[in-house]
C-alpha cells in the first residue's frame, strides 16, 4: 500500500531539514526560498517495538517493518493559488499526497530569513490554509460550471452533485476546509474525485530550536495564540527540533539519546511524528512471522481479512478460504505457535473478520 504524506509550509521553516531527519536522505537545504523545487520522496520505517520482539521470538533471518512515505514539497507563499512562487506546480504536488504534515516555525532567529520578516505561527498557518482553500474553491467553481448543462436537463445525479458542490463552495468561501463538510456515504466517491487539498488530514509539525528563542519556552503570546488555534481546530500536532534531529540522524540510538540529554532535549519526537503520520493516514499494521522473515504489513483500519491479505498477494484476497490469527502479545506469552494453539489463543477467522492492529496472520487459500 503506497500512501504518502506531503511536508508543507512556508519557505525556510525547516521542511527539507525535517525530511532529512526523517529519511536520512540528503536533499538541498539552503537559507533562501524555493531551494527545493522538485519534490523529494523518502520511505520511512514506522517505529514499532513489536516487530523486533517477534523477530527475536521466531529467530527470523530478515526483518521488514511497515513503512510510510514522506514527500518534501517546496515552500508555498501568499498568492500560490494564483501562481506566485511557482505555486501551481507546488499545489499539484500537494494534490498527489494523501495527507499533509504542515511545518510551522516556532522560534525567533535573525540569522534565518523568514519570508514575512517575523515569526507568527497562526498567521503562517492561515497563509497556507488560505491558499489551499482558494485552490479548492477554483476546483469547485470549475466543476459547477461543467455540470450545469446536466442540471438544466434535470439529471438527478447532477442536481445532487450541485447541491454538494454549493455546500462546499459556501464552506470554502467562509474560510472553512472541505473536510469539515459532512457528506452522505453515496457522495463520498464524488468528493474524493475532486482531489480537494483541504479535504486532506493535517498534522502540524511545530519546529523549534534547541537553545534558541522558542515561543513555547518564552511563554510568548504567539504561543498562546497558536495553542488556542490548534485547540479550536481539534488539530493534531507534534513538536520537533528538525535541525537537531537532522544533525544526529546517523548517531547510534544510545549516543543520540545521551547527546540530546546534554543539550536539554528529551524524547524521540521524530518517531512520534512518524507514528502520528501513520495514524493520520488511517493505517495499522499486522504481522507475519517465521524463521525466514518477520514483516509488518500496512493496511487501512477496519480492513477485512481478504483485503488485508491482498497486501501480501492478490491471491490471498481472491482465493481466500480462512485466516489463522494470533494476537502478537498472546503469541509471545504462549512461547510457541503450538502452545498458543493448545491454549486456544489461535483463532480461525473467515471473510468477514476485521483485522486488528498487532494481529499475526497466516492466510489459507
Amino acid at each position: 500500500m503506497s500512501l504518502s504524506i506531503g511536508i508543507v509550509g512556508l519557505p525556510n521553516v525547516g521542511k527539507s531539514t525535517l525530511f532529512n531527519a526523517l529519511t536520512k536522505r540528503s536533499v538541498d537545504v539552503a537559507n533562501y526560498p524555493f531551494c527545493t523545487i522538485d519534490p523529494a520522496v523518502g520511505v520511512v520505517s514506522v517505529p514499532d517495538d513489536r516487530i523486533a520482539a517477534l523477530a527475536t521470538f521466531s529467530r527470523s533471518t530478515k526483518v521488514i517493518p511497515a513503512v510510510v512515505e514522506f514527500v518534501d514539497i517546496a515552500g508555498l507563499v501568499k498568492g500560490a493559488s494564483e501562481g506566485e512562487g511557482l505555486g501551481n506546480k507546488f499545489l499539484s504536488h500537494i494534490r498527489e499526497v494523501d495527507a499533509i504534515a504542515h511545518v510551522v516555525r516556532i522560534f525567533d532567529d535573525d540569522n534565518i530569513i523568514h519570508v514575512h520578516s517575523a515569526i507568527d505561527p497562526v498567521r503562517d498557518i492561515e497563509i497556507i490554509n488560505t491558499e489551499l482553500g482558494i485552490a479548492d474553491l477554483q476546483t469547485v467553481e470549475k466543476r459547477l460550471g461543467t455540470i450545469e448543462k446536466e442540471v438544466k436537463r434535470g439529471n438527478k445525479e447532477a442536481v445532487a452533485e450541485k447541491t454538494m458542490l454549493q455546500t462546499l463552495r459556501e464552506t470554502l468561501n467562509s474560510g472553512g476546509p472541505a473536510r469539515s463538510v459532512a457528506v452522505a456515504e453515496t457522495e463520498e466517491p464524488l468528493l474524493k474525485s475532486l482531489h480537494l487539498l483541504t479535504q486532506k488530514p493535517i498534522l502540524y509539525v511545530l519546529n523549534k530550536q534547541v537553545g534558541g528563542n522558542n515561543l513555547d519556552e518564552q511563554k510568548d503570546a504567539r504561543w498562546s495564540d497558536l495553542m488556542t488555534f490548534l485547540t479550536g481546530e481539534h488539530a493534531s500536532f507534534v513538536i520537533v527540533d528538525a535541525n537537531l534531529e537532522a544533525e544526529l540522524k546517523d548517531m547510534p540510538p544510545q549516543e543520540k539519546e545521551d547527546f540530546k540529554k546534554e543539550l536539554g532535549a528529551t524524547g524521540d519526537n521524530i518517531s512520534l511524528l512518524i507514528v502520528k503520520s501513520y495514524d493520520l493516514l488511517n493505517l495499522m499494521t499486522y504481522f507475519t512471522t517465521g524463521e525466514d522473515e518477520t514483516r509488518g504489513w500496512t493496511i487501512r483500519k477496519n480492513s477485512t481479512a481478504p483485503i488485508a491479505g491482498a497486501a501480501i498477494h492478490t491471491d490471498f484476497k481472491d482465493k481466500f478460504i480462512r485466516a489463522e490469527v494470533n494476537n502478537w502479545r498472546d503469541l509471545l506469552q504462549a512461547g510457541s505457535i503450538a502452545a498458543a494453539r493448545d491454549k486456544g489463543l489461535m483463532r480461525t477467522e473467515g471473510k468477514e473478520y476485521i483485522v486488528q492492529d498487532g494481529d499475526i496472520i497466516e492466510f489459507k487459500i
